[in-house]
C-alpha cells in the first residue's frame, strides 16, 4: 500500500544556527507552510515581536509573525543578509535530506517515520556541534524586535 508522503517543519536559529524546531509530520498536500506554522506549529512558540525568516508560503504571516519576500515591510536594503539566512535553512535541508528519509519509500511502520526523522535532526546537530559549521549570520537584524 502506498502511503502519502510527509513533510516537516524545521527552524534554525539565525544567530546562533542551531536547529532550534523540528514539528511534523504532516501528509504532504493536505496543508502548506502557512496553515502549519499558524495552526500546528512554531506561531504559538515565538516570544513577543520574534518573527521568522521564512519564503513567501508564509505570507499570511507577514509582517505580524513572518518576514517574507514580497512582503511590504521588507528592508530592501538587507537583502543580502537575508539570502544568507535562508540559504543557511536550506542548507540544513539538504543534510537533512542527505538521509534519503523524505525522498525514498520509507519501508517501515509509518509511525516510526517521525522518531527516525527526530533522530536525523539530533545526529545533524551534532555534526554541526562537531565541525560541520553552517556560516554565520550575525549581521541579520529584525528592525522590530529593535524597536
Amino acid at each position: 500500500m502506498k502511503e502519502p508522503g510527509l513533510r516537516y517543519e524545521v527552524a534554525v536559529s539565525i544567530i546562533q544556527g542551531d536547529i532550534v524546531w523540528v514539528n511534523g509530520p504532516f501528509a504532504c498536500g493536505v496543508y502548506n507552510d502557512w496553515t502549519i506554522f499558524n495552526q500546528f506549529g512554531l506561531k504559538d512558540a515565538l516570544d513577543l515581536n520574534e518573527r521568522v525568516e521564512a519564503d513567501d508560503g508564509y505570507r499570511g504571516g507577514d509582517p505580524e509573525y513572518c518576514k517574507t519576500p514580497s512582503g511590504v515591510f521588507h528592508d530592501r536594503e538587507r537583502q543580502a543578509a537575508r539570502r544568507r539566512v535562508m540559504g543557511r535553512q536550506e542548507t540544513v535541508n539538504k543534510k537533512l535530506k542527505e538521509w534519503q528519509i523524505l525522498n525514498n519509500v520509507f519501508r517501515h511502520d509509518i509511525k516510526k517515520h517521525s522518531m527516525v526523522f527526530r533522530a536525523i535532526v539530533v545526529i545533524t546537530q551534532v555534526r554541526i556541534n562537531n565541525g560541520e559549521k553552517l556560516y554565520s549570520c550575525l549581521d541579520h537584524r529584525d528592525r522590530k524586535a529593535e524597536n
